[in-house]
């Protein structure tokens, strides 16, 4: 990928068929500088299949411990090592654990999966998930856990569905940083943070990929020009509680690390960011893999 974007068509022509297909008005020109970013500030560490390659042993964790039924059977330790790769996840996790205990976590864990390739489902399936949990500000993270582990569980069917992607009660996420209009500080976004946002957006960004020769492992390129999109967002205007989550980074591919999760081991030590209610530090079998 050495020639520039080429930019998105024009806001508007990319609503399908079917009344219940959102239409997305995506602005071209914050998506072209995301993925300009992407390939320039990727090159001093190995270039974007350097950050490909990590995702794609994160996928294959998760479905080594949750495909095809074994979320049931995980035991804390693989849990553990899952949320390691969470970030809104593992600075909280661990009090939630001690209040429930693992079998309780790990029964919604297994329940949100049973009948995943029934995508029709899945907002129901992502409600009744956070219901298990307390609902509060504190407990925000409970949807991330849930859409990080239906998309890394199985990428292909679920596009990432995380709060920060697009949340439409705090109005805010990626998908505000590439809409379309003319004052976007003043513009309420009409569209539910439901799947069927959630895939249409991946279908968009994806067809932009291919149009700038993307054919290989597009799902994952996907995932990094989200997080660039919302690393620039960070970057330039969060705010207090953003920063409580991500702290300033020391290279410019920092937070894109972060809001995928790749920063949740230490390739020399093989220590994770988990925060622990015990303390104990937890360490993963391979953690060069994901690094």
């Amino acid at each position: 990928m050495t020639t520039a974007p080429r930019p998105l068509p024009p806001p508007g022509l990319n609503a399908g068929p079917g009344t219940d297909r959102p239409v997305l008005e995506l602005s071209g020109p914050p998506i072209t500088a995301a993925m300009q970013s992407l390939i320039a500030q990727s090159e001093g560490e190995g270039g974007i299949e350097r950050y490909v390659s990590a995702l794609g042993h994160k996928v294959a964790l998760f479905q080594e411990i949750l495909a095809d039924g074994r979320a049931g059977r995980m035991d804390e330790p693989s849990f553990l090592a899952l949320c390691a790769l969470m970030a809104p996840v593992r600075r909280r996790i661990g009090a939630r654990l001690k209040a429930d205990g693992f079998a309780a976590v790990r029964d919604a864990v297994a329940e949100l999966l049973q009948g995943a390739h029934d995508t029709s489902t899945v907002d129901a399936r992502v409600r009744a998930f956070t219901a298990r949990f307390p609902k509060d500000r504190a407990h925000r993270w409970v949807h991330d856990l849930a859409a990080e582990v239906l998309h890394y569980t199985d990428p292909e069917l679920y596009p990432l569905m995380c709060r920060w992607v697009w949340d439409a009660t705090a109005n805010t996420g990626v998908l505000r940083e590439i809409w379309h209009a003319e004052d976007i500080d003043r513009v309420i976004i009409d569209v539910p943070d439901t799947y069927a946002t959630f895939l249409v957006l991946r279908q968009e960004l994806c067809q932009f990929l291919g149009d700038n020769g993307v054919f290989r492992d597009v799902l994952l390129y996907t995932d990094l020009l989200v997080a660039q999109i919302y690393a620039a967002y960070i970057g330039v205007r969060g705010g207090a509680f953003l920063r409580a989550d991500f702290s300033s980074p020391e290279d410019p591919m920092a937070h894109v690390r972060r809001m995928l999760g790749l920063d949740g081991v230490n390739p020399r030590s093989g220590r994770t960011r988990l925060k622990a209610v015990d303390g104990e530090a937890r360490r993963l079998d391979d953690p060069k893999s994901l690094n």
